[in-house]
């Protein structure tokens, strides 16, 4: 499998005169993939562009993005509505929690087939996959414990169910 691009926010609005934004998280690896991965900014990922941060300023839900380049609220406005995607390797975490993945086989390691992955629930915890097979509908968490690894090229997901999982 290729890297893929991911969104992990939504510019929202434009903040003060000097071209900073407010972005609207959509991944819960948004803190630790704004800073540390290459941004790309677009309407889709076939049609985005590189762009680099600037300064973040702010705490919190009230926190400002400044991107190099955008240095007037006229531009901060052309950009409004944008979404920062990050380019995410086989092994980056972000990929556990794809839509990518929604369709897969979820199978035990010892070969018995649970369902096919439909959902993908963040929740304070953990993420969870959510897993039908029929009228039966498992949650799944997302840990190494229990997902022991995901084939792209054969669109399986290999657990290891705990006690209880799967009852």
């Amino acid at each position: 499998m290729k890297n893929r691009l991911h969104p992990i926010a939504t510019i929202t609005t434009t903040s003060g005169f000097q071209g900073d934004v407010r972005l609207r998280p959509l991944s819960r690896y948004f803190d630790e993939y704004i800073e540390e991965k290459r941004l790309m900014l677009g309407y889709s990922p076939d049609h985005s562009e590189d762009v680099s941060l600037e300064l973040i300023s702010g705490m919190g839900k009230k926190r400002r993005f400044k991107f190099h380049g955008v240095d007037t609220v006229n531009e901060a406005e052309k950009i409004v509505g944008q979404t920062i995607f990050i380019e995410a390797g086989i092994n980056d975490r972000i990929i556990m929690i794809s839509k990518h993945l929604l369709g897969y086989e979820v199978i035990t390691d010892s070969g018995s087939v649970v369902g096919i992955l439909k959902d993908v629930m963040w929740l304070p915890s953990s993420d969870v996959y959510v897993v039908k097979n029929g009228n039966d509908e498992y949650l799944i968490p997302i840990i190494p414990e229990v997902v022991k690894g995901v084939d792209h090229d054969q669109g399986i997901i290999m657990i290891v169910p705990m006690d209880g999982l799967l009852d």
